[in-house]
């Protein structure tokens, strides 16, 4: 299969359903995610919005991700740490890398490095309120 650069919400799609389904299996970072989302149809559609909104620049996405991510460590008694991010993100590159070659798929991981950074420091920070 030749790879492509990510170019529409299709392919945004294909790496968010493809990117969850590793994290759903994944046997550390599986159940904050399969206990927290009851309609995966409807995360994984509002998961695109969001990419496609960071990626492409388009203004679908309305959500609050810190609020949310504060939410569910809250839930699961303080317990996500740096090691959950690092699997999530390095879960994230290997999609990436497995499906994707180009500008946009290195702006997908560069953006991922960041919100991961941005949500595990303010999820930290938020302990302390």
């Amino acid at each position: 299969m030749m790879k492509t650069d990510i170019q529409t919400r299709a392919d945004i799609f294909l790496l968010v359903t493809s990117f969850y389904k590793k994290v759903r299996n994944d046997h550390v970072l599986g159940p904050f995610f399969n206990e927290t989302i009851k309609d995966w149809d409807a995360h994984l559609e509002n998961l695109t919005s969001f990419w496609e909104s960071s990626l492409f620049l388009k203004s679908k996405y309305l959500g609050n991700p810190l609020e949310v991510h504060i939410e569910v460590d809250k839930a699961h008694d303080s317990a996500i740490t740096q090691e959950h991010f690092g699997l999530w993100l390095n879960l994230w590159f290997e999609t990436i890398d497995e499906l994707f070659v180009g500008d946009y798929a290195n702006n997908a991981k560069q953006r991922a490095r960041k919100m991961s950074t941005f949500l595990y420091l303010n999820i930290f920070q938020a302990r302390n309120k």
